[in-house]
């Protein structure tokens, strides 16, 4: 659960991740978030507590549901950090079925891989937290600068 200082880091990052995307994210961003964050934690605590065998499964269903949710807001609302997300969450649901399938031990590559693809994940999360902040931002700027040019005229 809370073993090493790198799954320490690794929850504190996507609990932030998710705060930003609902401080300052849209609607996509915010839902793709909350699932980026449920998925984590549910990695993080119920798949020690389930049997070794049911784990493999477990992971693997955990990413598909990720990816249809990923699917479904990329569907939804058509954004370039969704495909990234997308992307990322197939090479993360092929590392787990490669390893499940191949009946191989999670190892050091596989702790890497992961990590790097969460990582990837989450920054495409906050990448597009942050484009949609800055939009708004820019829209409200020239609303407020034609309202001035208006008043200026009349």
């Amino acid at each position: 659960m809370f073993g090493t200082i790198y799954s320490q880091i690794g929850t504190i990052v996507l609990i932030a991740a998710f705060a930003f995307a609902l401080w300052k994210g849209d609607a996509a961003e915010r839902v793709g978030g909350g699932l980026n964050l449920a998925a984590g934690l549910f990695a993080m605590f119920l798949h020690p507590l389930l049997s070794p065998d049911i784990q493999p499964v477990a992971l693997l269903g955990v990413d598909a549901a990720l990816a249809a949710g990923f699917l479904f807001l990329a569907i939804r609302f058509a954004s370039l950090w969704l495909g990234a997300a997308m992307m990322l969450q197939a090479v993360q649901f092929s590392l787990h079925a490669y390893y499940m399938v191949a009946e191989i031990p999670h190892n050091l590559l596989f702790a890497r891989i992961n990590n790097i693809d969460t990582l990837g994940i989450v920054i495409a999360i906050v990448g597009g937290t942050a484009v949609s902040w800055r939009r708004r931002v820019r829209k409200r700027r020239l609303e407020a600068q034609k309202a001035a040019a208006a008043a200026s005229e009349g």
